[in-house]
């Protein structure tokens, strides 16, 4: 059964979203904390969950994956400086919610997700809450899009021992990506910048911890 919009979780729970997790730690751009205050994070979980949707902590999504609590998705979202015009490159579509906040925020969204289940579950999702500026693919994220391209930015929801070398080639100049770099268990929240003259800068955000990126650049499917 498909939750309410309205009723069951109360504009109420996300302004105190805004407020107790979001606004207390730092998250400032007005966009980003607008399009997290009308986003109804409730829809990208099961019906279960709904009244943990606001709360802060990560959430199960099935497959051994989680949806990051709203700090996370708010801080990723914010240091990737959108302003309008961009097309993100989003690593790891899980649930749907990054993917959708992102929408709001930039041009397009062109989203990669390894599980089939996840893939097919946001991608279904997403239509039906009229999120038509996203295109999703299933496979391998760590690889980047398929067709040879660049992006404004791009986003890797997953920790990933190195950044793929292949998402930053398909970084456009004056573009940012942000993703979580380290070990299995804990990561640093970075952000890299490809400068004009095509140069790299680099530099490291806040601690934080995701569940593995896997593929061919990223950890493996037996991975400890």
């Amino acid at each position: 059964m498909r939750i309410p919009e309205h009723g069951m979780v109360s504009s109420r729970a996300r302004d105190r979203m805004i407020r107790e997790q979001l606004l207390s730690q730092g998250i400032n751009d007005p966009r980003v904390l607008a399009v997290m205050r009308e986003t109804l994070r409730h829809l990208f979980v099961e019906e279960a969950l709904a009244s943990r949707a606001y709360g802060d902590e990560n959430l199960p999504i099935g497959e051994g994956q989680t949806l990051s609590q709203p700090y996370t998705v708010a801080r990723m979202s914010q240091a990737l400086n959108l302003t309008g015009p961009e097309e993100v490159l989003e690593i790891g579509t899980g649930s749907g919610y990054q993917t959708a906040i992102l929408s709001k925020l930039c041009h397009k969204v062109y989203t990669i997700e390894r599980l089939p289940t996840l893939a097919d579950t946001a991608r279904k999702r997403l239509r039906r809450l009229g999120f038509h500026n996203v295109v999703c693919r299933q496979g391998d994220g760590s690889l980047g899009w398929p067709e040879e391209r660049q992006f404004d930015r791009v986003i890797i929801t997953a920790g990933t021992p190195i950044t793929p070398s292949s998402l930053i080639r398909q970084l456009a100049p004056n573009g940012v990506l942000v993703a979580p770099e380290g070990t299995l268990s804990v990561q640093n929240l970075i952000r890299i910048t490809r400068l004009a003259d095509g140069n790299i800068h680099q530099e490291t955000l806040e601690p934080c911890c995701f569940v593995p990126l896997v593929g061919a650049q990223g950890w493996k499917d037996d991975s400890p």
